[in-house]
């Protein structure tokens, strides 16, 4: 039995083929009675479009590469469902690839998305520099979503107000009543935001002599290593607020393991409100950067820019919230 074409879709459903192909493509020229009845006529006769044939006619893909600093981020989680959620919507299928491993590798899949003829690219979180990304960038629409590097022509960038959300994170501690404060820094251009932001506020409340910056990276381990730095430090910090949550992780690691409970002998802040900061045994303050949000709005401007590649490039920023749970609480009478 040969399966069931567009044909007989339209037939079924009585309408023409072209109104069944303007449904299939999610378009909104379509009365609401007539989709349902095409959807109707779909679901009966278990009709599947055959992807290859409709590219070819299109000269589209239907696909929109995403390439991820480095997937084992959960920070990506809430993002990448966002940004799924919305170019499924649409019709388009995501295809992902980690550069984290193509850095292992020595590889860079930025080239492969090109090849396969994406609609577009959606290029998440801090990249090294990557003069593939920048060629492209010139030849597919391009969206940065979560960061705010690279800058390039004709590429929309997509990300949360950094400089607000660790004011934020280091008000909130100043309010507590802490005054040796301490940043644990992370890597490239959001890394910077924040922690010049962070500076910034403890000048503002006269505390720029007690405030520390110890240079960390994107990881649990980076965070424990600069945690340990901090608390063999002459007067440690009563409050350390963290690039990320997977560093405050490492940072509540290295506190306990020194006998210190957090909040009572050092409040701990992070960054991101990803799923490790609402397990219950850890439970911690940190900055909501609206991930799903971003994650819709990077989907929706790389649509706009699919219809209209010649646009003038925009930065999108997305406001932060902070989410206070149980790791933050006023500094203990003597914090040494």
């Amino acid at each position: 039995m040969r399966p069931p074409t567009i044909r007989d879709v339209a037939e079924r459903a009585g309408v023409s083929k072209s109104l069944v192909s303007l449904v299939l493509r999610g378009s909104e020229q379509v009365r609401p009675e007539k989709r349902q009845a095409v959807l109707a006529a779909v679901d009966e006769l278990g009709y599947r479009p055959n992807a290859a044939a409709r590219s070819l006619s299109e000269r589209r893909t239907r696909s929109v590469g995403v390439l991820l600093n480095d997937m084992r981020n959960p920070w990506f989680v809430e993002l990448l469902d966002g940004l799924n959620s919305r170019l499924h919507d649409s019709g388009l299928h995501v295809l992902l690839a980690d550069g984290h491993l193509n850095r292992r590798l020595g590889e860079d899949l930025t080239r492969t998305f090109t090849d396969l003829g994406v609609d577009g690219l959606i290029a998440v979180g801090t990249l090294p520099p990557s003069n593939a990304l920048r060629a492209a960038a010139t030849r597919i629409p391009t969206v940065v979503a979560g960061a705010r590097e690279p800058v390039l022509p004709r590429v929309d960038v997509v990300a949360n107000d950094d400089e607000q959300g660790a004011r934020l994170a280091t008000e909130h501690l100043i309010g507590l009543g802490h005054r040796r404060i301490a940043h644990i820094a992370g890597q490239g251009v959001v890394s910077e935001l924040r922690r010049r932001s962070f500076e910034a506020v403890m000048r503002e409340h006269g505390l720029d002599d007690t405030a520390t910056v110890e240079q960390g990276d994107l990881t649990e381990e980076g965070g424990y290593r600069a945690m340990v730095r901090l608390l063999s430090a002459p007067l440690r910090p009563t409050a350390v607020f963290a690039f990320n949550d997977i560093a405050c992780v490492g940072a509540l690691s290295a506190a306990e393991e020194s006998g210190l409970q957090v909040p009572r002998d050092i409040s701990l802040i992070g960054y991101d409100n990803t799923y490790l900061a609402r397990l219950r045994h850890l439970w911690l303050t940190t900055v909501d950067n609206a991930s799903h949000e971003v994650g819709r709005r990077a989907a929706q401007y790389l649509l706009d820019r699919i219809a209209d590649p010649g646009r003038a490039a925009e930065t999108v920023l997305s406001p932060p919230t902070l989410e206070v749970r149980g790791t933050t609480a006023p500094p203990a009478a003597d914090p040494r």
